[in-house]
């Protein structure tokens, strides 16, 4: 199929297609006589492995990682898991630092008025950054 094709089955755009061949994620497609790029099942497969693991927020590289164990007959599933706990550490650690910025931004929001005085109390924090957005590693 043809990366048109390749990108509608796959679910990614065929810019990103190019990307992850540029990249290495994919072998580039095989030229037809025409000079457009042809792509094989097995291709769709590593694309929608690719679309899939990023959906699930895996960095490129872990995805090459996971890539070469998916095709490894010989891989040991405990990699594979190794791999999968990271990212859940990662996440957490991602959740727990987007939580903080919520709570300091909703802390902020409850001392402002929000009425037509133009004293606010988020904007004096943005500027001086001292207090509630500290709180969570920002700056």
């Amino acid at each position: 199929m043809n990366i048109g094709a390749a990108a509608k089955a796959s679910g990614l755009s065929a810019k990103m297609i190019r990307h992850y061949e540029s990249i290495g994620l994919l072998p580039p497609g095989v030229r037809g006589d025409n000079g457009y790029r042809r792509y094989s099942a097995r291709d769709l497969d590593t694309l929608r492995f690719v679309r899939h693991a990023r959906e699930l927020g895996f960095p490129l590289e872990t995805i090459r990682h996971l890539l070469s164990l998916w095709q490894d007959q010989h891989r040991s599933s405990a990699d594979v898991k190794t791999l999968a706990l990271a990212q859940v550490a990662e996440l957490d650690r991602r959740i727990a630092d987007l939580t903080r910025m919520r709570d300091a931004i909703a802390a902020l929001a409850m001392r402002c008025h929000g009425d037509e005085r133009p004293e606010c109390p988020i904007l004096e924090e943005l500027r001086d950054g001292s207090g509630a957005a500290h709180c969570c590693g920002a700056g």
